[in-house]
């Protein structure tokens, strides 16, 4: 997990596609905790690829960004759920 240069998001801002299984799992995930969090899609949205990976540095995704500056890249369900609990989130 690190800092990007980006702005901060004002909510938890996930990048994926609905074709990538990650994404679809922390998605689930998100939205099982009633979480309010933005979808940002890849496929969609031609600029959102970009946009990921000026946050990340890399090509892969899911990209979750935090409201604390932080992301995680292709985060497992337990690595989410903990930095979730570590914002307060939940």
């Amino acid at each position: 997990m690190s800092e990007t240069t980006e702005a901060l998001p004002t909510k938890i801002t996930m990048f994926g596609a609905d074709w990538c299984r990650d994404c679809v799992r922390s998605e689930a995930l998100l939205n099982s905790l009633n979480l309010d969090w933005e979808k940002v899609d890849v496929e969609k949205d031609p600029s959102a690829a970009d946009r990921a990976q000026a946050i990340s540095g890399r090509l892969s995704i899911p990209v979750v960004h935090f409201t604390d500056g932080t992301f995680q890249v292709e985060p497992s369900d337990r690595e989410l759920k903990a930095k979730l609990e570590e914002l307060g989130a939940i």
